[in-house]
């Protein structure tokens, strides 16, 4: 079965918001590089997501300066760079084209935020016929206010509310939606332990 793995929005436009400091992922660029790393020693195919706002004004407009990836990583030659302006990677990009010119069958999903783009990203891969694997330890988010929470509060008052959801909690909703409905949930460890399984 042929694979790639979708590297969504790890960029340097989370790091400028004031909530960044809750993630709970810090290292997820490290996480997600060895991913990178164990996919590419497979063989996989490596694909590159960046959100984008143009015309915005804030972190996501390209304009911003801050549209590129973590530092640590690089895509490397050959492996697509696609920029995206909704929350799943296909519906704005020529992302399902690629993968169908390359026979690919299985997705692998990581990135930023667990709930939002990635867990989007898996369900319409799903919907697309996809096999879809949702590595929920290389993916990162943040503290999620509560819907009816009034606007322009501050990181340290949306904390303290007892509506906000921890990204530990955000993350396990995430994980009940997907699993045996949308994706097959599986750790770093075992998709390492897997390409060097099919390597040997």
């Amino acid at each position: 079965m042929s694979t790639a793995l979708i590297v969504i929005d790890v960029q340097e436009s989370f790091r400028q918001r004031p909530n960044w400091v809750s993630t709970n992922r810090p290292d997820i660029a490290d996480r997600v590089g060895r991913l990178v790393d164990a996919s590419r020693e497979r063989g996989d195919e490596v694909v590159w997501i960046l959100h984008n706002e143009p015309g915005a004004g804030g972190v996501f407009d390209p304009a911003s300066g801050f549209v590129e990836l973590m530092d640590g990583l690089k895509p490397l030659e050959g492996e697509p760079v696609l920029n995206k302006t909704a929350h799943n990677a296909f519906t704005t990009t020529n992302l399902q084209q690629y993968l169908t010119q390359r026979g690919v069958h299985e997705v692998v999903i990581c990135g930023i935020r667990t709930e939002q783009c990635c867990e989007t990203t898996a369900r319409v891969a799903s919907d697309l016929g996809y096999e879809v694997v949702f590595v929920t330890e290389a993916t990162a988010t943040t503290p999620l206010p509560h819907w009816e929470a009034p606007a322009g509060r501050s990181h340290a008052e949306e904390l303290a509310d007892p509506k906000t959801l921890t990204p530990e909690v955000v993350t396990e909703r995430t994980e009940y939606a997907l699993a045996g409905r949308f994706a097959t949930i599986r750790s770093l460890d075992e998709m390492t332990n897997r390409v060097r399984e099919a390597v040997a």
